[in-house]
């Protein structure tokens, strides 16, 4: 099972996982000429404040049994039950939000763009290491192969 473990006294609010994470999702390769205010390079995960104005970072959990999957009436959300990511199929999915609604860490978002697609962290299936892991500074996200966790 593999997923981003967060210790969210290391984030210092920096966005280097955003930025990351929008330049992995975005047909630019060059962090220099990202546009940023582009709507098509959106990030999967945010910083967002807690409680005491602190930064915390917001990305998906692949969480073992994942409240998305189990209220997705089309089918767009599947666990994988050997590696444990929890992935969106934009094909089939009727844009009913209930995974964004049902996600208890505000870990899905909608797109911005078309307002129909939904964006959640993968992990970046097809990298060694997540790219906002990569990027992270301080050691705030850390990816941890193995046993489960939420």
């Amino acid at each position: 099972m593999h997923r981003i473990i967060i210790n969210k006294e290391l984030c210092t609010g920096c966005k280097s996982c955003v930025l990351a994470c929008m330049l992995k999702h975005s047909e630019n390769s060059n962090m220099y000429t990202l546009n940023l205010n582009d709507i098509d390079n959106d990030s999967r995960g945010h910083i967002e404040l807690d409680k005491d104005n602190k930064p915390v970072p917001i990305i998906c959990r692949h969480c073992d049994e994942p409240e998305c999957v189990l209220t997705c009436m089309s089918g767009a959300m599947v666990k994988d039950e050997k590696t444990g990511i929890v992935s969106y199929d934009e094909k089939k999915c009727g844009s009913c939000y209930m995974c964004i609604m049902s996600c208890p860490y505000g870990g899905l978002k909608v797109d911005d763009k078309t307002k129909q697609v939904v964006l959640k962290c993968d992990l970046c299936i097809n990298e060694e290491n997540p790219k906002c892991v990569a990027n992270c500074p301080t050691g705030a996200l850390e990816l941890q192969k193995g046993e489960s966790l939420c």
